[in-house]
């Protein structure tokens, strides 16, 4: 009794620890969840967020900024208290005026209230600053196109890791099927004294090593549709199923069109073209920096000798300012020389970026052919396995080969499945590579 509850317990405790299936889902239902659930998507979502209320806010520069200030004051300089009196609109010409009075005055208090108001007329580091604060927010959001095309791309891959981890099961689960057949044929001869007590231990062995086999399969399955589950955003510890094979259409267009494609799609090419673009708006703003800036004022102050917020006297001034700087021991030649050398290596970069986009079209083209070659020859290698096999385990009913040779076509043919569906899985891989590094997956799989 005291067994079985243990048996019990510890069926139950595998039940709760094991992970949940979950649902199958279609491929675009799979990458449509990923684009809403996935983490890395949401974060590049926020970043675009970000980077638009930045650009929201520089564009806050061309509007007058209004402070209200509220202070006190004591001291007894001469020149303050003076001041004080004379905003407070106290002033005594006739005791205020005297010489011991105005060079030794008493301790004074003041409590001062203004609201200042401050307008940019010509500024032109404003304008370059909300040019690339826009500049950056046009770059959040293609990094967030990015992110989705290589989250979608990601899922596809593992959708077609749950597929051949399935294959290989089944593959693993015939295998385990054939090797107690072959038991059984060996068991049967050796009772009717044609066999050999050899045979029997070898297919022994055969069905362990089998068995072993399907354990490892089953749980490179549940890991495969665990990563699926993560790809997608699901809760932790979930798994989630495929229902179908992901097929993708041919591509129509040729190499060096589609190498013209992705020269306009990638989106790490367009943030490098805005990395440049950023490079030249950072070339303007420090040439900016040379010209003169006009800004207008206005201020409204109360003052009071005794209360914050009193209203002994009140008073107001306007007017405009213009400031330019005409020497700053050459820090903003060498700042404009700076963003001159960070925009032409930006340019080099995004050169060098185009080039190495051609050569991945290209040799992803190259792959996708080289991988329908290959499936082409797993397919002719799986049929003549399947004939060996059949051939080699009617002459083994019949006495005339032996379970070393049926062992040996039976791997053969269980290896000739795997690489089959490894070449499958590459050639479905390469069709969506291509399409990936053109630039154009999330369009194409989601048609």
């Amino acid at each position: 009794m005291n067994d079985k509850m243990v048996l019990l317990v510890a069926a139950l405790l595998l039940l709760c620890s094991a992970p949940a299936f979950g649902d199958a889902v279609t491929l675009r239902e799979a990458i449509g969840r990923a684009l809403e659930n996935n983490h890395l998507v949401k974060a590049a979502s926020l970043e675009r967020a970000a980077a638009q209320e930045e650009a929201a806010a520089s564009r806050g520069r061309y509007l007058p900024r209004v402070y209200l200030e509220s202070g006190a004051k004591l001291s007894n300089t001469p020149s303050t208290v003076f001041m004080m009196k004379l905003d407070e609109a106290r002033i005594d010409p006739g005791s205020d005026f005297a010489g011991s009075t105005l060079n030794h005055p008493g301790a004074r208090g003041d409590f001062r209230t203004a609201v200042t108001l401050e307008q940019p007329l010509l500024d032109f580091g404003i304008s370059t600053g909300v040019d690339l604060a826009a500049k950056d927010a046009e770059t959040a959001a293609v990094s967030l196109e990015s992110s989705r095309q290589g989250t979608a791309f990601r899922v596809y891959l593992a959708y077609l890791a749950v597929r051949k981890a399935a294959a290989y099961r089944a593959i693993a689960d015939q295998a385990v099927a054939n090797a107690r057949e072959h038991g059984r044929l060996a068991d049967v001869r050796e009772k009717d004294g044609v066999g050999l007590k050899s045979d029997q231990l070898r297919a022994i062995t055969a069905l362990s090593e089998a068995e072993q086999r399907l354990i490892s399969a089953r749980n490179d399955l549940l890991l495969a549709r665990m990563r699926l589950n993560l790809a997608v955003g699901g809760r932790q510890g979930e798994a989630l199923d495929i229902s179908e094979v992901p097929v993708l259409e041919e591509p129509l267009l040729l190499q060096g069109e589609l190498v013209a494609l992705a020269q306009k799609s990638r989106p790490d090419l367009r943030v490098a073209e805005k990395a440049v673009e950023k490079g030249e708006l950072a070339v303007r703003q420090a040439a900016n920096a040379y010209l003169p800036t006009v800004y207008a004022g206005a201020s409204y102050q109360v003052n009071d000798r005794d209360v914050p917020l009193g209203w002994d006297n009140d008073s107001w001034s306007i007017g405009v300012n213009l400031r330019w700087e005409l020497f700053d021991g050459n820090r903003r030649s060498h700042v404009k020389e700076k963003a001159e050398l960070s925009r032409q290596a930006a340019a080099a970069l995004l050169e060098n970026d185009r080039r190495e986009v051609a050569l991945q079209v290209t040799e992803s083209v190259l792959r996708r052919e080289e991988a329908g070659l290959k499936l082409e020859s797993a397919r002719a290698a799986v049929k003549a396995a399947e004939e060996g096999r059949r051939l080699i385990t009617l002459r083994f009913r019949n006495g005339l080969s032996s379970m070393v040779e049926l062992m040996d076509a039976e791997a053969a043919l269980n290896g000739s499945r795997a690489n089959l569906v490894e070449v499958e899985n590459g050639y479905l891989g390469s069709t969506g590579e291509l399409y990936y590094k053109s630039g154009v997956f999330l369009k194409e799989v989601m048609k």
